[in-house]
């Protein structure tokens, strides 16, 4: 290699090294600011998503502060039996017998941010009034859930009966809010309602009612028509209307049909020719229609057995109750008497 290839070659290398230096120190000074540009994004993207967190929050505590002025009141009693007054005016204002209705609490139920209670609601009345129930119901501003309803032929002409549960909350915590006057959506009167009169008009639940023969006062086996439930003959003219508890302790309510009066007995009183041992609150299959539920009987015991009578059949129609359908406390009993020498 002469002299001036060795030159050449020299400046090349120069050239090459110097490039070489130049992306090294670039990358050197670039990498500094390409962390910041990551950091700085990674923040900004934070911060939008802080930001969106905060509007949501903000968002839901507004639909909470107006979801808890509907509610009935921020203590559970309270609410339960605000809930139960109301229900009971509605019952009343739909022009249905109040006495024909049962109402049975459940809950509460611990929910996130809210305990759930509510009743079990089951009565007999005219289609056109258990419309008017529903209707107002549907129209009460104060935070519910109508759910499980059931509409059925009754057990007279001309009346079906009405199965649902009531379900509502108590915030909790419940934050402070001002106290409101709700006032219902629509009335009766309004034409919201009648948009609903094709159900009552179609009285596509009219049932068939076989009429009940009552024996002749002085007749071979007759007994007078005030009768008291538990006798032998007309067993089919008092209906259970009620198992609803007062004060704590449960009753029975047994509707004469004949002489149009109530009842009341208690656990340990004479009925449908055995004696009440107690009044069952399960949720079961309803007798002789499995695809239906019954949540409430009173068990009698006749003799060595236990028969069964559901809300709203008659003492007639009693049924018997196998060992697997007892309930847990009535088994255990039977259990410890079998096993007594």
């Amino acid at each position: 290699m002469n002299a001036r290839e060795k030159v050449l070659a020299g400046v090349v290398g120069g050239l090459v090294g110097l490039a070489a230096l130049g992306f090294g120190g670039r990358a050197l000074l670039l990498k500094p600011l390409k962390d910041i540009d990551k950091k700085t994004s990674s923040l900004r993207e934070r911060l939008d998503k802080v930001k969106a967190e905060q509007r949501a929050f903000f968002a839901a505590e507004d639909e909470v502060k107006k979801l808890t002025q509907r509610t009935f009141d921020d203590d559970i009693d309270k609410a339960s039996a605000k809930s139960a007054e109301m229900l009971t005016q509605q019952i009343l204002r739909a022009g249905l017998p109040e006495m024909e209705f049962t109402r049975l609490p459940f809950g509460p139920r611990k929910l996130r941010g809210a305990q759930e209670i509510g009743w079990n609601v089951q009565g007999d009345g005219s289609l056109d009034r258990v419309v008017n129930l529903l209707f107002l119901l549907e129209a009460d501003p104060h935070l519910h859930r109508v759910d499980g309803l059931t509409v059925s032929a009754g057990e007279s002409a001309g009346q079906v009966r009405v199965r649902f549960r009531y379900t509502t909350l108590v915030m909790d915590p419940a934050p402070e809010v001002e106290a409101v006057n709700l006032q219902p959506k629509f009335a009766l009167d309004s034409p919201q309602r009648r948009v609903f009169d094709g159900i009552v008009q179609r009285d596509i639940l009219r049932p068939y009612i076989k009429r009940v023969v009552v024996p002749n006062p002085g007749s071979p086996g007759g007994t007078a028509p005030g009768t008291s439930p538990g006798a032998a003959p007309g067993p089919e003219g008092f209906k259970i209307v009620s198992l609803s508890e007062w004060l704590g302790q449960p009753e029975v309510h047994v509707r004469d049909m004949i002489n149009q009066r109530t009842m009341r007995f208690k656990a340990g009183d004479a009925l449908a020719g055995g004696t009440i041992v107690m009044i069952d609150y399960r949720t079961m299959p309803k007798a002789g229609n499995e695809l239906l539920q019954a949540f409430s009987r009173v068990i009698v015991r006749i003799g060595e057995e236990y028969w069964a009578i559901e809300t709203g059949k008659t003492l007639g129609q009693k049924y018997r109750l196998g060992p697997e359908q007892l309930p847990a406390a009535l088994a255990r009993l039977e259990a410890a008497r079998d096993q007594t020498p």
